[in-house]
């Protein structure tokens, strides 16, 4: 009965914390630093660090996910685990631990608390050394150019995505689904509507972008924010290359 009772409670408090866009989306990351700002502004641009970046969008029938050059990001604040192989890109992605962890479909049990009920989270970080859509030919990809300068702002949020240990390095919590990748804890809980989109749509808004925290629930409707931002698909993910 007691069980019964808090599901409930815990169900209700769901619900109307639906009218809320914070009850949504992940806490705000906080503002980089000035000194970071600095550094990736304009003045400091070379032939070897345009003014511009791209970035991407993975995305299957469901999951999506963010890919960014790894240079930009180091230089622009993002702290990586310990031991993290130097690469060209980094592919990120967030959800459930229990489900990336286990690398399996979810009891209906688990699915129901992973959904309804706050449960524990990680990010997905994976080192890429070749082309985004050779490493991914079997997923929908969308790239935009954006300002170099938006790369504190997304370090920000990714950095905000881990939990640090005494050294200051984000704490993993496994391997990654595929590639040679890890899993890094998360301080931010998953349920629904708080899914992998969600947190997409802010690494997104990091990015400069404009995304409606509600359109970016389902893959579909963020894709269409996504292209109403400038993000051109450059990949339908048929595999053949």
């Amino acid at each position: 009965m007691i069980t019964r009772f808090f599901t409930r409670m815990t169900i209700a408090l769901w619900v109307a914390g639906l009218c809320c866009c914070n009850f949504i989306t992940l806490p705000p990351a906080p503002e980089p630093s000035s000194a970071l700002i600095r550094k990736n502004t304009v003045a400091h641009y070379t032939p070897q660090r345009p003014p511009e970046v791209q970035v991407w969008m993975l995305a299957d029938k469901l999951h999506t996910g963010m890919v960014f050059p790894y240079d930009w990001l180091l230089e622009s604040g993002f702290v990586p685990p310990e031991n993290f192989p130097a690469c060209k890109y980094v592919t990120f992605s967030w959800g459930d631990r229990n489900a990336y962890v286990n690398q399996r479909w979810l009891s209906p049990t688990e699915v129901f608390y992973a959904i309804f009920l706050p449960s524990p989270a990680v990010m997905e970080c994976i080192p890429i050394h070749w082309n985004v859509v050779e490493v991914s030919p079997h997923q929908q990809i969308w790239m935009k150019s954006i300002p170099r300068e938006r790369g504190p702002y997304v370090a920000s949020f990714l950095n905000h995505c881990t939990i640090p240990d005494d050294k200051g390095l984000p704490t993993v919590a496994g391997s990654s689904s595929w590639g040679k990748g890890v899993l890094l804890n998360s301080p931010q809980s998953y349920y629904f509507p708080r899914i992998c989109n969600v947190w997409t749509g802010q690494a997104l808004e990091a990015c400069g972008a404009d995304i409606n925290p509600v359109m970016s629930i389902h893959r579909d409707l963020l894709v269409m924010e996504i292209e109403g931002n400038g993000f051109s698909q450059v990949w339908d993910g048929s595999g053949k290359r």
